[in-house]
């Protein structure tokens, strides 16, 4: 599985939750697509920015925009012929995460960067596109629900794939354990309500 592939089912997933996530605030055909290109570029273009790579992905190669605006157009004309199912949002967003922790994560590791920056910058890919799509649409970001497993969940899977990697398993085996795991907390923090511990600490 190479990275470019990665990339582009990233930004397809993460377009998908943009319009869904558009569609609950019944914004207008433009405010879909423009809300799916902000969700799907959103952390791999503060990647880029943050690790100064001369040159951020989307604007060198247009095939992300059109992946985007396909998938954009596409998914509203689904969603126009039949209900979305229950927390198809989360879900794709969920799919999205998945993706891009990984694909963050190695070009991090291709560019040297020591292993504590390569899960941050991981993490930071996966979170950001979604965290901008919901302060544009008024809600509060996954990351920053209560006890949600989002960013843990994030950090867990590049973690296991950077920790594979490491170990010199494939690369292809290595990517999909991470985005696996990723996706699986995602999944069971949605359905299960698996949450963080919570420090409580009362100063009384």
């Amino acid at each position: 599985m190479t990275l470019y592939l990665l990339d582009l089912a990233g930004v397809a997933v993460f377009a998908v939750s943009g319009v869904l996530a558009a569609g609950r605030k019944k914004l207008d055909l433009f405010g879909v697509v423009v809300l799916a290109i902000v969700t799907s570029i959103g952390g791999g273009t503060l990647r880029d920015v943050l690790m100064d790579r001369g040159e951020v992905f989307w604007m060198t190669d247009p095939t992300y925009l059109i992946v985007i605006t396909t998938v954009a157009l596409l998914t509203v004309g689904w969603v126009r012929r039949r209900r979305p199912p229950e927390h198809s949002l989360e879900i794709a967003d969920a799919a999205g995460l998945a993706f891009f922790v990984v694909s963050g994560g190695q070009i991090a590791l291709e560019a040297g960067l020591p292993a504590v920056s390569i899960l941050v910058v991981g993490m930071m890919t996966g979170v950001a596109g979604g965290a901008v799509r919901d302060v544009l649409t008024a809600e509060i970001p996954f990351i920053l629900r209560h006890r949600q497993l989002y960013a843990t969940a994030a950090l867990a899977g590049v973690g296991l794939w950077l920790g594979l990697e490491t170990l010199g398993i494939a690369r292809p085996v290595a990517s999909l354990a991470g985005m696996a795991l990723t996706f699986a907390l995602r999944l069971l923090s949605i359905y299960r309500g698996l949450r963080v511990p919570v420090f409580d600490y009362d100063s009384r």
